[in-house]
């Protein structure tokens, strides 16, 4: 028996986020359904985090077991074989029997994408979120930067509907890297970038949604370290619509990452991975 884990693309537009759920499509279901195709086994798959209906991966990580002799590239091409045309894998390696992929992460970037133009655009149409008056990109970027650094992000956790009762979860996160700017050879898209140790539920689209309002005079610029420190989900702004959010990075310590330490020659990893 073997823990494999894969590295997947999706557009997230058709589906019902990852996790599996009762009489709606799934990310999760999806790719149980190619594994199984392949190896002729259910197998469970485990990912790295949940994602929202109509939320997209650039990056995603899960993993399975299996006594599947495929590795690497030719479980690669087996898996594109049975998965439809808005999912795809293009990483498999071996990793040890204890490693999770979500619990094994050491951090995650995602990026909130902003069509800022009064005309559609059809190729963002489904993976970013259109806004027509101009954005005050720099005063954006600014606003951005107080996000960064170790918080209590309770108020920019929404009420998640997977948890019952009130819960104990740690509401305390660092974030790295957070910062707001036109895409170099897009200028309409407007793109918020931020990564961090984890996130809590709808974190990243409440940080988005409350970027945008700031941008439109609903909140002060400086509205954000205001908020952090009341933990009042009240002071920050309304979360920002699924569709403009990817997951873009999944990032691993490289001591449960690598078998026995060293990699294996039929690993076939992208190398964009960092760690």
């Amino acid at each position: 028996m073997a823990r494999l884990l894969l590295a997947l693309r999706y557009l997230g537009t058709r589906y019902h986020g990852w996790q599996v759920q009762p009489n709606a499509p799934t990310i999760q279901e999806t790719v149980q359904d190619a594994v199984e195709s392949v190896t002729g086994v259910r197998s469970g798959v485990t990912g790295c985090s949940r994602t929202d209906a109509g939320v997209h991966a650039e990056m995603y990580c899960c993993a399975f077991d299996t006594e599947s002799r495929l590795r690497g590239r030719e479980m690669v091409k087996a898996l594109n074989a049975r998965l439809p045309r808005d999912i795809a894998v293009y990483g498999c390696r071996e990793v040890p029997e204890t490693f999770h992929p979500r619990y094994a992460a050491s951090g995650k970037r995602y990026v909130y994408r902003f069509w800022n133009a009064p005309e559609r655009n059809p190729f963002w149409e489904e993976r970013a979120c259109q806004v027509r008056r101009p954005l005050e990109v720099e005063r954006m970027d600014a606003g951005a930067r107080d996000f960064l650094g170790t918080h209590d992000f309770v108020s920019c956790r929404a009420s998640d509907p997977h948890r019952s009762g009130p819960g104990a979860e740690d509401t305390v996160r660092t974030v790295t890297a957070a910062h707001v700017r036109r895409h170099p050879e897009e200028p309409q898209l407007v793109e918020f970038t931020v990564e961090a140790d984890g996130f809590l539920y709808n974190m990243v689209r409440i940080m988005a949604g409350t970027l945008l309002d700031m941008a439109a005079g609903k909140l002060p610029w400086d509205a954000v370290p205001a908020a952090l420190s009341a933990r009042d989900r009240q002071r920050m702004g309304a979360t920002a619509p699924a569709k403009g959010l990817s997951l873009t990075m999944v990032r691993y310590p490289r001591e449960p990452f690598f078998l026995n330490g060293e990699e294996k020659p039929t690993d076939y990893w992208p190398k964009q991975a960092e760690f």
